[in-house]
Formats: structure tokens, C-alpha cells, sequence
């Protein structure tokens, strides 16, 4: 008789596009969540937690940046309807706000946090699940919505750890974009294929320059290795036209550097001058145009009188997001500190957050037209920004752990422990919170295992107390921060002198953890 084959094991490998994270990473995320969350609620926003599964209808075509319907997201069939795993926060916000209209109050301020999935090929840095953090506001026409977004993520990046001068908030509108387009003789449905040509190269003028946008709106343009990207065969005149729009940061950075200004003035005058070019040089008598630019002005005008100038705010006409999405004023938030690439170049760091208005989603669920406008935070890019810039570490404190010298004692360990549990850090500020500590539990039997496994944890502190200690009613309590560092760094004499365990009555043993956690 044959024998059964035996089931291959399966492999312990994660799926290619996804990750696992681990202790730091987790406990950083949450505690940013909570930094953003403060910051929302205290601009009034509420929280909102919808299912991570949307029909694909709800989704519907509004996927921002990506060209073809319902392409890239995970999708399946369940008796006749098509489900998806959700492709970002906002199609399930407005099937909310569509769904309980009746009972929402009306502007709705929600936020939301979660993770989201797109069914993409991944690369380096780029995961097919990942966290976002939104904050929209629905049912408001008024761009003070807007400028509102604006302030509150500014705010945000500070609450988080970002410094001043080191992000800009950039804005445009979508209007004057299509201003731009009517007026270099590009509107209209039979000039959408250019159109989306020269948006896409206007947003990628950072990255190519002037004469990189320049070729891709005219015949075309050949990278380094000799692919050739086809332009959107414009005329001269049309090129310039554009090309005025698109050049209207470094021109007004040309003018005004001929203008002795204190960097106070120069911060708050930045804004009001693109919008004057704009207004002159680029829209013509476009009426959209003149709408966009309107609305603009006004944004920089409330957030002036907020305290938001140009070193934080910025209007920046080259800002270019969801070609067939938004409908009004667009932002996005770019840190611009340097950092090394994989290849060891400097560059900035770059986007981390954007937004903007989006009037029409709302309306394909209730034929009605809905304001709307939000912003989303990229949660992984902003916290790998706070690394880079050394402001968080790879790394979690670990737990004080109790030893176990004696089985039989378990319960005095487990009296310790709780003792440590059920302190505060600083009796006088609960804001640091309670102690973490915890008992080992594995096989006590080897006591270098017990430190082996604390030093694993990243645990500042070790508590050892045996027979000897127990009778004379002491704890011994061992830094193993500072013990790493002796042993690293300090000689023999200086090793004696600065000891790293220390005896004290069992009495003192929290006065003493909190001595030691409170030096770190």
C-alpha cells in the first residue's frame, strides 16, 4: 500500500509587495497617529472608521493618478457583486457622507487613519499596503475649507517633529491650470490627450528643469539612456504660454532678489506677488482663470492673518495633483531637507502629505453637487522622514525585566513587577506614563540567558535578587545602558568607578528603576 504524500510545509515568507512591522515601527506609527489625531480633533474634526472593503462601484473611477478605471485594486467577486479592498480614504468617505446624509451635520469634519491597498507593481520603498491619515471637510464651498486644511497640516508637521524650515506647504488651484489650458488653446474634449501631456510635464519640471518641460511640450523628449518620450506637439506660442505658468516660481525669485527685503518681508510679500504675475502674465481673460486666481488670493489672505507666510504656506503654480480629480485649489507638503539616495546623491527628501478640492465625488451618489475638499498624510514616508533627520530611532526601549533566580520565589517576582507596572515613570508627571515591566518566563535555569534576553528587549534595567538577597532583604538592580556603555567605551580603572549594578533595600527599588529610567 502506498504511503500518503506528505503536505509540503509552507514557506514563512511574506508576500512580495507587503511587509511586517515590528516593535519600534508599530510603537512610533501609533504614537504619531495620536499627535496627528490631537491635532485634527482640536480643529474640530471627527474621527471616522469605515470598512477597509468598499463595493467597486463606490470606488468607481475616481482613483487618484491612475489612468484606467479600476486598475490597481485588489478586487474580487462575492454573488454577483465586485468587492475591493479600499484604494485610499476618500471613496469611502463619500459614500458616508452620500449614505448618512440625513443624519451627518452638515459641513461633515471627519478624520480617519488606517491602511489602504493598491494592487501595484512594488518597487524600492513603494508597498502594496501602507498607512494613511486624512482629514476632509464636506459640504463646504467656501476656500476659507481650504485654507483651513492648509493651517491644520502645517500644524500637524510641527506636532510631529518637522521644524520650521524644514517643509513648505505648496499651493495652486486647479482652475488656473485650466485657465493656462484655455488659453494656450488646449480645451475642450478633443484636446485631452495634450492636456494630460502637459500636466504630467509640468509636474515633473523639479525633477527634468526648464528645457526638460520645455521638449516634452513640444515634439518630445530622450532621457540619459536614450528612451524617447513622446511631447505633446505644441507650437511655440503654446509652449511659452505655458512655460510662463510654469516658470512663474524662479521668475518671481529672479524679481524679487533685486529687491532689498528682510526675510520677513520677503516671506510675506512671496505670495501676493505669484498671484499678481499670475494674474498679469499667465490667465489672460480667462475666466476660470480669474476665478482660480480669486480664490488663491484669498486663501493667502486668511492664512496671512493667521500667521501662515511663505516660509510655511506657499503658492507655487507648478504644483500639479490628480489630473482628472480635483476641481479647485491643490496642496501638497514636501519636506526639503536633504538626504543620500540609494546611490549616495543628495536630494530632498520631498512629498509627504497632499490634497485638495474635489466637488464632483459626492455627486455620483447623490446626483447632487457636494464641496468637498481634504488632505492625506503619508504615515510610513513621514515617520522614515523623522529617521533620516535623527529625530526618531529604529529602536523601542524595552521593558525592565524581573529576573528569576528562584522558581519557588515567583510570586515575590511577580509582587516586584506588578509594584513597577502599577508606578508612573514620574510620580509628578503621568504624562510619561506607567513603568513597562514584565517577569522572565522562559527557562530561568541559565541566568546569562535571562540578560541575553534583555539585552534583545533593549531593556534599561534588569531587577536580580536571589536566597542571599531575599534574606537580607535587598534587590540588586543592574543598568544595562550604562553597563553597554562601560563595557564599550571605558577602561578597566574607569569600569570600577562607575558601576553599573547597584544593592539597595528591597524598599527602594522603584525609587531607584525611576533614578535610573529618569537619567536616560
Amino acid at each position: 500500500m502506498a504511503k500518503d504524500k506528505k503536505q509540503p510545509r509552507p514557506k514563512a515568507v511574506t508576500p512580495k509587495g507587503f511587509r511586517d512591522y515590528f516593535g519600534a515601527e508599530v510603537i512610533q506609527r501609533a504614537e504619531m497617529l495620536s499627535k496627528i489625531a490631537e491635532v485634527y480633533r482640536r480643529y474640530g474634526f471627527d474621527a471616522l472608521e469605515t470598512s477597509a472593503v468598499e463595493t467597486v462601484e463606490a470606488l468607481g473611477k475616481f482613483l487618484p493618478d491612475v489612468d484606467r478605471p479600476n486598475e490597481g485594486v485588489f478586487a474580487w467577486e462575492e454573488d454577483g457583486d465586485w468587492l475591493a479592498l479600499r484604494y485610499d480614504m476618500t471613496a469611502p468617505l463619500a459614500r458616508v457622507a452620500a449614505q448618512y446624509r440625513n443624519d451627518l451635520p452638515s459641513p461633515y469634519r471627519r478624520y480617519t487613519m488606517g491602511p489602504v491597498w493598491r494592487n501595484e507593481k512594488p518597487g524600492p520603498g513603494r508597498f502594496r499596503q501602507f498607512y494613511q491619515c486624512d482629514a476632509d471637510t464636506v459640504g463646504a464651498a467656501s476656500v476659507a475649507a481650504d485654507a483651513e486644511i492648509c493651517a491644520m497640516l502645517a500644524d500637524t508637521l510641527e506636532a510631529v517633529g518637522i521644524e520650521r524650515g524644514d517643509y513648505v506647504i505648496r499651493v495652486n488651484n486647479r482652475k488656473v491650470l485650466n485657465g493656462v489650458m484655455e488659453v494656450a488653446g488646449l480645451a475642450g474634449d478633443d484636446k485631452e490627450e495634450e492636456r494630460g501631456i502637459v500636466l504630467r510635464a509640468i509636474d515633473k519640471l523639479d525633477r527634468l528643469g526648464v528645457e526638460g518641460v520645455r521638449a516634452l511640450l513640444g515634439e518630445g523628449r530622450k532621457d540619459e539612456s536614450g528612451d524617447f518620450t513622446k511631447g505633446a506637439g505644441l507650437s511655440d506660442a503654446q509652449v511659452e504660454t505655458v512655460m510662463r505658468f510654469a516658470g512663474a516660481h524662479d521668475h518671481i525669485v529672479s524679481v524679487m532678489s533685486d529687491v532689498e527685503l528682510s526675510a520677513k518681508d520677503y516671506a510675506v510679500s512671496w505670495n501676493g506677488n505669484v498671484i499678481q504675475y499670475l494674474a498679469d502674465k499667465v490667465i489672460g481673460n480667462s475666466q476660470v482663470g480669474i476665478e482660480g486666481v480669486k480664490e488663491l488670493q484669498e486663501i493667502a489672505n486668511l492664512l496671512l492673518r493667521q500667521g501662515y507666510d511663505a516660509t510655511r504656506i506657499k503658492i507655487d503654480p507648478s504644483v500639479v495633483r490628480g489630473l482628472g480629480y480635483y476641481t479647485g485649489p491643490v496642496y501638497e507638503a514636501e519636506l526639503t531637507f536633504e538626504i543620500k539616495d540609494e546611490k549616495g546623491r543628495p536630494r530632498n527628501f520631498g512629498s509627504v502629505a497632499g490634497g485638495g478640492r474635489y466637488d464632483d465625488l459626492v455627486k455620483r451618489f447623490t446626483g447632487q453637487p457636494v464641496p468637498a475638499t481634504g488632505v492625506s498624510i503619508g504615515v510610513d514616508r513621514l515617520l522614515a522622514a523623522l529617521r533620516a533627520k535623527g529625530r526618531m530611532s529604529d529602536t523601542a526601549q524595552g521593558p525592565v525585566i524581573v529576573t528569576v533566580m528562584d522558581r519557588d520565589r515567583m510570586a515575590d517576582y511577580q509582587a516586584m513587577v506588578a509594584e513597577l507596572r502599577n508606578a508612573y515613570v514620574d510620580p509628578n508627571d503621568h504624562s510619561k506614563g506607567k513603568i513597562r515591566a514584565e517577569v522572565y518566563l522562559g527557562n530561568p535555569k541559565n541566568f546569562g540567558n535571562q540578560l541575553k534576553y534583555a539585552d534583545k528587549r533593549q531593556s534599561p534595567v534588569a531587577i536580580i535578587a536571589g536566597g542571599d538577597e531575599f534574606d537580607k532583604g535587598v534587590v540588586q538592580i543592574k543598568d544595562l545602558i550604562l553597563g553597554a556603555e562601560i563595557a564599550k567605551n571605558a577602561t578597566l580603572e574607569e569600569w570600577k568607578d562607575r558601576p553599573s549594578q547597584y544593592e539597595v533595600p528591597r524598599a527602594q527599588l522603584l525609587a531607584k528603576v525611576r533614578e535610573i529610567l529618569d537619567a536616560l
